[in-house]
């Protein structure tokens, strides 16, 4: 937007889109801190073992209208051993945003670094490819989601339909008995026609009988809901607030994305590759040590048969190794091409089963991790002016604030959350619309010339006579006049 609205140079556009992106995220964060997962009514009892997805559970309200949820979430209540509760999570994944977000900063550092060497017309086009690939998929996905999600909400009205018209026909076989009863037919009609009320309600119910639980087997899984329901949990944010810590010491001790380090080391120095190295051993050994934890405890909840709902993500070695993998390219293309590494893991984690939900709101904190480093040090470097950089912050951070209020208030009235994934490939295919745009337009300035690989240290900017570049050179007191 800088570039093509705002006709900025590349690196304050880089340091507004920075800015942008932290109010973005941190508008989102305010809302989605305060929310809970989709699935508010968690029980502690074993469920149905799902066939399509072995370790997870069907939901109870599969197949059930609005009447017979009701009393079958009330009939588990008054069961059991007097203690049953309902449970539920935070909306943001701690455990998925403390293993992929330091996955992603270790590919965002590699992204930089290959940036450095290619020219903007690469890159841009590289953009385009993989933004425009990415849109295609996501749209797939919107379509299918969207599908599911109408035939979800036909079928809930059409149970609605079938629950109203049994009561119908129950009252009306009661006012029949009770006339038979007033013409001396002696029978007892008010309570048969009860019962075979009761009956056509809870036809479906009555065939879930409840296991025998194991007593231990059931507090510790109780535990492990008491645990897992904790709206903020303190140990996880605090990590989060320590890799952030690490992240923002690393990025101004050796500087990036146009702005220098704040000791006056360059890639001339030995010291550079120090730091390099260090955040990548940072990063990834965060990664690896958050991936062994979430195996372990995936492992120790499935003991004591928890009930994972069926977009809960069931952590194994297959399952971090794909996802790490995934995630790291992810953050490769976000440092390469200078977008939220979100625009790439959203759709990877929407077309992996995850709830939408919970996927936008986990990778708007993993967001909110690397964005708000790289906005402080580029107003620190005077690269961009801080009213300039406070502005897009504040309109973004309002704007993301209404818009996810909203938009979470449609979803839980409608049901329809495929309208997340819908935004978020709208989001995607306008990003490669406008590489595209600024690509033609970057080359048209230069008379169409075609520039080759740049050397990766490269301290001063120098001018060449076939491809000018004077528009990357220009100080802030050019761009911003006082």
């Amino acid at each position: 937007m800088g570039i093509f609205l705002l006709r900025f140079p590349p690196k304050p556009s880089s340091g507004l889109s920075q800015a942008s992106i932290f109010g973005a995220s941190l508008g989102g964060i305010l809302v989605n801190i305060r929310k809970r997962h989709p699935d508010e009514h968690i029980r502690d009892t074993k469920g149905t073992p799902s066939e399509e997805h072995p370790g997870k559970m069907v939901a109870y309200e599969k197949g059930k209208g609005p009447m017979e949820i009701e009393d079958d979430r009330q009939d588990y209540l008054d069961g059991g051993d007097g203690q049953r509760k309902f449970y539920t999570r935070p909306v943001i994944d701690y455990n998925m945003a403390l293993f992929l977000a330091p996955m992603e900063m270790a590919g965002a550092v590699l992204g930089v670094i290959i940036q450095r060497v290619f020219p903007d017309w690469l890159f841009l086009c590289f953009a385009a490819v993989v933004l425009g690939f990415t849109a295609y998929k996501t749209f797939v996905k919107f379509f299918a989601a969207y599908a599911k999600d109408k035939e979800a909400k036909e079928e809930r009205i059409e149970l609605t339909r079938r629950e109203s018209q049994k009561i119908l026909e129950s009252q009306k076989k009661l006012e029949s008995q009770k006339e038979s009863d007033v013409n001396g037919d002696g029978t007892n009609g008010e309570g048969a026609a009860r019962n075979e009320t009761v009956g056509d309600l809870e036809e479906n119910s009555g065939e879930n009988v409840e296991e025998v639980d194991d007593p231990k087997e059931l507090e510790q899984r109780r535990k492990f809901l008491e645990e897992d329901s904790r709206q903020y949990p303190f140990e996880k944010i605090s990590y989060l607030i320590v890799l952030w810590i690490g992240l923002t010491v690393f990025t101004f001790l050796k500087g990036g994305k146009g702005v220098d380090s704040v000791i006056g080391i360059t890639c001339q120095d030995a010291g550079f590759y120090v730091l390099v190295a260090a955040q990548f051993l940072w990063t990834m050994g965060f990664a690896a040590m958050f991936g062994w934890k979430n195996v372990k405890s995936v492992n120790e909840r499935v003991a004591v048969n928890y009930p994972f709902n069926e977009s809960d993500v069931l952590w194994d070695l297959k399952k971090l190794q794909f996802y790490s993998f995934f995630t790291f390219v992810a953050g490769i293309v976000a440092g390469l091409i200078g977008i939220g590494g979100g625009m790439v893991l959203g759709p990877l984690m929407i077309v992996m089963g995850v709830n939408p939900r919970v996927s936008t709101a986990t990778t708007a904190t993993m967001i909110l991790l690397t964005s708000s480093s790289v906005a402080v040090m580029f107003v620190m470097s005077g690269l961009v002016p801080w009213q300039y950089a406070v502005y897009f912050f504040c309109v973004c951070l309002l704007g993301a604030y209404i818009g996810k209020t909203k938009i979470d208030a449609y979803i839980k009235k409608t049901g329809m959350g495929s309208i997340l994934v819908g935004i978020l490939a709208t989001i995607i295919a306008l990003a490669t619309i406008g590489c595209v745009i600024i690509l033609f337009l970057n080359l048209a300035k230069v008379n169409w010339c075609i520039e080759g690989f740049k050397a990766f240290c490269t301290v001063s900017v120098k001018e060449d006579a076939a491809c000018p570049t004077r528009l990357l050179s220009l100080s802030a007191e050019e761009i911003f006049p006082s």
